[in-house]
């Protein structure tokens, strides 16, 4: 019983600091983009800028998250960016200076790399270790909770509240959730052996199949960014939708957390990339219903399928590191969110650019959804790679 009490413990330090670093540090900047673009002056083009700064810290957490093999370190980093991130939810209510928005934009995407990559590469090591299976889907039903959680509480909050006072309510939630991020995670347990005292292996896939699954992962990262950034404020911007974006994102959040567990059953039936490529189709439906069908029918079902879809393609990426990987999760983790944090870097400022070009984001919808389906394609010759290195394997073998 003690045993299954701290299997939940470390999974809930890992769906707090999910909510915590891209639930309040990061996301909460979706629903109170509007609000601050009405208030404090924050223009289009800045708006698109800040999203994309944020995704720079996240490119650089990516990238020391690849380079760094010690788990002590990875664990003193992880709890670092815990800190850090209620730090730059205080930062974004304290003034109206852009510069200081901007570093706080990039101190917060550090943090949710070091929820993201070194928290989600500690808690499965700890899974692999401890002879659990190798999912992460209650784990990343903490993005979920986060986002839907932000949204109800600018939803609210918006009716008394002006975006600062919200910023530093945001901030208390922080501090709450820190505890348990912190708290709930054990130190790392250094040695090649799991709880049995089996040896852990590394199986890295061959060198073409990362360079295409790369690629492929690149094209989510598009999908996902301009959606989940700008999501609110293009709903608010299509006809008759005036107010609904933040129904938008309440919707993305309820769908994405259940999507990553459901997901993992889906990959259990189907395989891992069956699966990715699926999610990456649906994905595309729900990023082009706004536009196409239109209306608040249209909005809804396209948040429910997206939100359903990119958490999910996000936590089978991940474990399937961590299967490749098990002695340094963390490693491949980091290279592919290399290619993903890229692809959220340009997007934004690839969006801001078609807002500010033609008075709209919904541009940066129909520019997401091609990216995504360029993807697809990958993926599928992704199935055919991975099937020729299991038959050179064979053959060697």
């Amino acid at each position: 019983m003690d045993y299954q009490i701290q299997r939940l413990k470390v999974l809930g330090a890992g769906i707090f600091s999910l909510m915590l670093a891209l639930g309040v540090a990061r996301f909460a900047y979706t629903p109170l983009l509007p609000l601050m673009q009405a208030q404090a002056g924050l223009g289009l083009a800045e708006g698109g800028w800040l999203a994309a700064i944020n995704y720079t810290g996240y490119l650089s957490g990516a990238l020391l998250a690849a380079s760094i093999s010690d788990l002590v370190l990875k664990d003193r980093l992880y709890r670092i960016g815990m800190v850090v991130a209620v730090l730059t939810t205080l930062m974004m209510g304290l003034t109206t200076d852009v510069t200081v928005w901007a570093v706080s934009r990039y101190l917060a995407g550090l943090s949710s790399a070091a929820a993201m990559l070194l928290g989600t590469g500690l808690i499965l090591n700890w899974l692999i270790r401890h002879n659990h299976r190798h999912e992460l889907g209650i784990h990343f039903a903490g993005i979920g909770l986060g986002i839907a959680g932000c949204s109800v509480a600018v939803a609210l909050m918006s009716l008394w509240l002006d975006w600062r006072a919200q910023w530093f309510v945001f901030t208390a939630i922080a501090c709450v959730l820190l505890v348990p991020a912190l708290r709930w995670l054990p130190a790392p347990d250094t040695s090649g052996l799991t709880r049995s005292g089996a040896p852990m292996h590394d199986d890295p896939p061959s060198p073409l199949f990362l360079r295409i699954f790369m690629a492929s992962y690149f094209c989510a990262g598009v999908g996902f960014v301009v959606s989940a950034t700008f999501i609110v404020a293009i709903v608010n911007r299509l006809p008759g939708l005036e107010g609904q974006g933040s129904w938008s994102f309440l919707a993305i959040g309820l769908a994405a957390m259940p999507a990553c567990i459901v997901w993992d059953f889906i990959a259990r039936r189907t395989g891992a990339l069956n699966a990715l490529i699926l999610a990456a189709v649906l994905q595309i439906v729900g990023i082009l219903l706004p536009v196409v069908v239109g209306g608040s029918l249209g909005a809804i079902a396209g948040a429910l399928l997206f939100g359903g879809t990119f958490v999910g393609m996000v936590s089978l990426v991940l474990t399937m590191a961590g299967r490749y990987y098990p002695t340094r999760p963390a490693k491949m983790m980091g290279k592919m969110t290399i290619s993903y944090g890229v692809a959220q870097i340009l997007g934004p400022a690839v969006t801001g650019w078609l807002g500010e070009t033609f008075g709209s984001y919904a541009g940066g919808l129909w520019f997401a959804a091609a990216m995504m389906g360029v993807g697809t394609v990958l993926l599928v010759l992704l199935k055919i790679v991975d099937r020729r290195d299991a038959q050179a394997a064979a053959g060697v073998a």
